[in-house]
């Protein structure tokens, strides 16, 4: 008898024929449910820091980090007041989500694309159950296209919804997106969470990555494959190269081609980690893990001890 699934749930693995209200209204729900369940707090502390931008001064309630109070407006008033600042407000969101060629392999299952793609929506269904401004920006090589950061549950559904619908970059046509950096930096507003979603293939740092790691919180979101880690053993591979447009064949006994692949695996790892120095900025998904759990588990390790905020 074959091994039932772990989890019956919907999988965006056909994400463009699942990219439905319903299928969206039941993501959501499991999204509602870790929400007040296993992520009770986690995702706001997760995405706040301290003293981003100072707001007013209000009174002290129980419960209120105490590295908060106002110590002057406190011995002047005679009872205790802490600090208030813009980032306990809404949170705005960016996905931006470049699409390649790269992300449409799989060696089994799922591939990175969809990976990625559920990666995504379970994201933006989370700012919307937390009423935050979630946006996207979609890059591809053809182009890009960008909906700003709004609040409203359906507004977030319809990106979710866009973004599900649409379809891969064709493998012959370039394997490269253009990611428009310095529209981003007049787009978006400052304090604005941008989490990156691509393939991160080695290369050189964005023009304005300096600028943009200064103005937002930048996470890195990336989806690996077995083979990412690992090439099967003496395996004649036929593949289609969409950088060179033609079928090309991977003997995965080959030394040379065992050398070439670690050596890519390394250039990579050192790539996403000099983008985003440290580990709680980046999340590395493998296809054959669940999802959801892995984004669960992201939260828990970026929010603080005990659920304070960040320092």
């Amino acid at each position: 008898m074959p091994a039932q699934p772990r989890d019956a749930s919907p999988s965006l693995g056909d994400a463009t024929r699942l990219a439905s209200p319903a299928m969206l209204r039941r993501l959501e729900w499991r999204v509602r449910h870790a929400v007040e369940t296993v992520l009770t707090g986690q995702y706001r502390s997760a995405f706040r820091g301290r003293g981003m931008e100072f707001d007013q001064v209000v009174k002290y309630e129980f419960g209120d980090d105490v590295r908060d109070i106002d110590w002057n407006v406190t011995a002047r008033l005679g009872e205790p007041y802490r600090k208030k600042f813009v980032e306990e407000r809404e949170i705005s969101i960016l996905l931006l989500f470049e699409d390649t060629p790269a992300l449409q392999f799989g060696s089994a299952g799922r591939t990175r694309r969809e990976t990625l793609l559920e990666l995504a929506a379970l994201l933006m269904l989370m700012g919307a159950v937390n009423r935050d401004r979630v946006g996207l920006l979609y890059a591809s090589p053809a182009g890009f296209w960008f909906r700003r950061p709004l609040p409203g549950r359906q507004t977030i559904l319809h990106s979710a919804s866009e973004l599900l619908g649409q379809p891969a970059p064709a493998l012959d046509g370039g394997g490269a997106s253009s990611l428009p950096w310095k529209f981003i930096l007049q787009a978006v507003p400052r304090h604005s969470v941008i989490v990156w979603l691509g393939a991160f293939t080695p290369g050189r740092e964005p023009e304005g990555w300096s600028a943009c790691t200064r103005r937002y919180q930048l996470l890195g979101f990336r989806a690996d494959d077995p083979w990412d880690r690992e090439l099967p053993p003496s395996v004649l591979l036929p593949a289609y190269d969409p950088t060179v447009g033609r079928i090309v064949h991977i003997d995965t006994g080959s030394s040379r081609q065992r050398r070439a692949h670690a050596e890519w695996t390394t250039a990579r790892d050192a790539y996403f980690t000099r983008l985003f120095p440290k580990s709680s900025d980046r999340l590395a998904v493998r296809t054959d893990q669940s999802v959801f759990d892995e984004m669960v588990a992201f939260f828990h390790r970026r929010a603080p001890a005990g659920g304070s905020r960040k320092t």
